[in-house]
């Protein structure tokens, strides 16, 4: 199989099925497009998550904390712990950790969240230091956000910019290759989008105004969680493509390496469904935060297909990520 998540008929035919065993108190479990576990802990409920850091080099102490945390706050919560696991390849130094765990606490405390354990092992089975996270919050049950909520007639909106996450990791760790092919500041920009990479005041926001469901955008891009949602919520959609927010920045160094900035990992992005009486009290809100809103679509219950001027085509499951033609 190709580098990137599992393609979505092995998850089915393999993973999911081989997982057979049940609690009652286990809410929702694995399934398409949904970003956590929920345990019933009676009228609360105990939202998780995990993520590991792969197709990058810098700030992965900084990703492994923001990327496990929107899963989180995908649900509407608010994310309180996070443990992490670091395997590092043989000739890591004590800097090299130094400096993953400072990022990581920096990380963890821009949101308010505590690292509450892990393990951290020097191994030959890696070639460069791996970060795997796990996050963990709490919710009043009745307040919880599932992917799978979308609803026929629900507004789609996608909060900042596609390939965020994506470009800014491409920025940073392939600087040099890019330095006399676009201008200079153009990288540095790309290089601060990372700074925008939690979506937790965003889902926590969306949450309580009442969205049906969310999904963080990760691997895969816009297009891929947008199916995703899709899939989960049994639903067709029509996606306004020239809709779909994207900077500038973006384009030029996707245009480089010959990448599709809407099939790139993109955390920082949060896709969101509203109902139509409710989508203005969404807007106005994002709008007092100053956090980008932009709406790209709306749910239906035939097709799910994107339009592009008087081009229409499908709306496909994610393939491999773009990130990964380019990853070091």
């Amino acid at each position: 199989m190709e580098v990137g998540k599992i393609p979505v008929e092995v998850l089915k035919e393999i993973i999911f099925s081989n997982i057979k065993h049940r609690r009652p108190e286990v809410l929702v479990r694995p399934n398409i497009g949904e970003d956590c576990a929920v345990i019933d802990f009676d009228e609360y409920v105990c939202v998780m998550s995990t993520d590991p850091i792969t197709a990058a080099i810098k700030d992965i102490g900084s990703l492994a904390v923001h990327i496990s945390c929107n899963d989180i706050a995908s649900s509407g919560a608010e994310p309180l712990g996070i443990m992490l696991t670091a395997l590092a390849p043989p000739g890591t130094t004590k800097e090299d950790l130094d400096y993953v765990m400072a990022e990581a606490n920096k990380a963890a405390a821009s949101i308010n969240v505590e690292i509450i354990g892990g393990h951290t092992e020097i191994t030959n089975s890696v070639n460069r230091m791996i970060i795997s996270a796990t996050a963990m919050g709490k919710l009043p049950k009745d307040k919880l956000i599932l992917t799978k909520g979308a609803k026929v007639g629900d507004a789609v909106f996608m909060t900042k910019h596609a390939g965020l996450e994506g470009v800014s990791i491409i920025a940073g760790d392939l600087e040099e290759q890019l330095r006399d092919k676009v201008d200079y500041d153009v990288i540095k920009t790309a290089q601060g989008f990372a700074k925008d990479i939690s979506v937790v005041k965003e889902g926590v926001l969306a949450g309580n105004i009442g969205v049906n469901s969310m999904h963080d955008v990760t691997e895969g891009g816009v297009l891929g969680a947008l199916w995703e949602l899709a899939e989960a919520s049994e639903v067709g959609m029509e996606v306004y493509g020239d809709n779909i927010n994207i900077r500038q920045e973006t384009v030029e160094i996707c245009r480089v390496f010959s990448i599709n900035p809407m099939k790139l990992i993109s955390s920082g992005v949060m896709i969101m469904t509203i109902s139509e009486n409710k989508k203005d009290l969404l807007v106005k809100a994002f709008k007092k935060e100053n956090i980008e809103l932009t709406e790209i679509g709306r749910v239906t219950d035939k097709e799910r297909i994107i339009i592009k001027g008087e081009e229409r085509q499908q709306l496909l499951p994610p393939d491999v990520d773009e990130l990964y033609k380019v990853a070091p």
